[in-house]
């Protein structure tokens, strides 16, 4: 008898939810109906794509949000042929990219994202919200889908169709994890503007880079004055063909500051080089970069907290 009761309880919880999911889904309805706005008569693909984001949720049947964006269309309504909306993105009498990214900013300004929009580099070269973004959801770039890690665009692609030197250097063999999608552009950079060198997140090039490789900050007791000065020094932050991201490869790289020193320095002397002029004694390849690596010995090249010599030379 008690297991009977069970079922018989289950059976009726069952149905209880049945029924509630398909009231919910009768309420929903009308109310998703409701907000198809007039506009979606003609543009319906247009509707469509944004039916699913935030401004189709906060659309009506009026087109509030449609005309938010494309300017009044109460007369467009009454004659689509002849009288069309005061529209700033038409092709055909297109805005200003000031009175385009306006349109935008009219709801948007107040994200922290924008609070320098007018300082950044972008506002200042005449870029828009739009040559960026489409709420559409037209795509304006190709797929990389071999090297996509995510089912979200690659935003590289997008910021690649201007900075296409940047995106010469991300394909190169050593680089940040960009292409694989695991690592963004805005992760360093602020797109929508920054007091900053070239819109960095951060004050300045070593303290973006050290937010994230924090154990290259220090304080160190015997620091590398160069890695104090500019990590650019040393390093591409967005690709190279040499390892670490580095400019140039060891001892190459050491070399254009260390062109002396207390054991044999620059190889760029005046009787040999790469190669040693023939007719002079030794004559055969150099091979003073083969095989030599200053990291050998001097290992801590960021800084060192070694005690004596060994911290005041970087060695081990």
């Amino acid at each position: 008898m008690r297991a009977g009761a069970v079922v018989r309880a289950m059976c009726f919880c069952a149905a209880l939810a049945i029924s509630a999911v398909a009231s919910a889904q009768s309420a929903a309805a009308p109310q998703q109906a409701s907000n198809v706005p007039v506009c979606a008569g003609c543009h319906e693909d247009k509707w469509t794509s944004i039916a699913m984001s935030a401004h189709g949720a906060k659309n009506d049947a009026s087109g509030s949000m449609c005309q938010a964006c494309h300017g009044d269309a109460s007369e467009h309504i009454k004659d689509p042929a002849n009288a069309k909306p005061a529209n700033p993105f038409s092709r055909l009498t297109p805005a200003t990219a000031g009175e385009q990214s306006n349109v935008c900013l009219a709801c948007h300004a107040g994200h922290r994202e924008l609070t320098f929009w007018e300082s950044g580099k972008h506002a200042k070269q005449d870029v828009t919200c739009a040559n960026c973004h489409s709420i559409h959801g037209k795509e304006r770039n190709p797929v990389v889908a071999p090297y996509t890690t995510s089912f979200r665009p690659n935003e590289a692609d997008v910021c690649g169709t201007c900075h296409q030197q940047i995106r010469s250097a991300i394909m190169k063999p050593s680089h940040h994890p960009i292409i694989e999608n695991k690592m963004k552009c805005s992760d360093c950079h602020n797109p929508h503007g920054a007091l900053s060198p070239v819109m960095l997140r951060h004050e300045s090039v070593n303290a973006e880079c050290t937010s994230c490789h924090a154990d290259k900050r220090g304080p160190f007791m015997f620091p590398h004055p160069p890695v104090d000065e500019n990590c650019l020094s040393c390093h591409n932050p967005h690709g190279s063909v040499h390892y670490m991201l580095t400019n140039e490869h060891v001892p190459n790289l050491c070399q254009d500051c260390h062109d002396w020193s207390k054991h044999p320095g620059s190889f760029y002397q005046g009787n040999s080089g790469w190669l040693t002029p023939q007719g002079t004694p030794n004559s055969s390849v150099s091979t003073r970069l083969i095989a030599r690596s200053c990291l050998n010995c001097h290992n801590a090249i960021h800084g060192s907290n070694a005690p004596g010599a060994r911290g005041k030379f970087l060695t081990r």
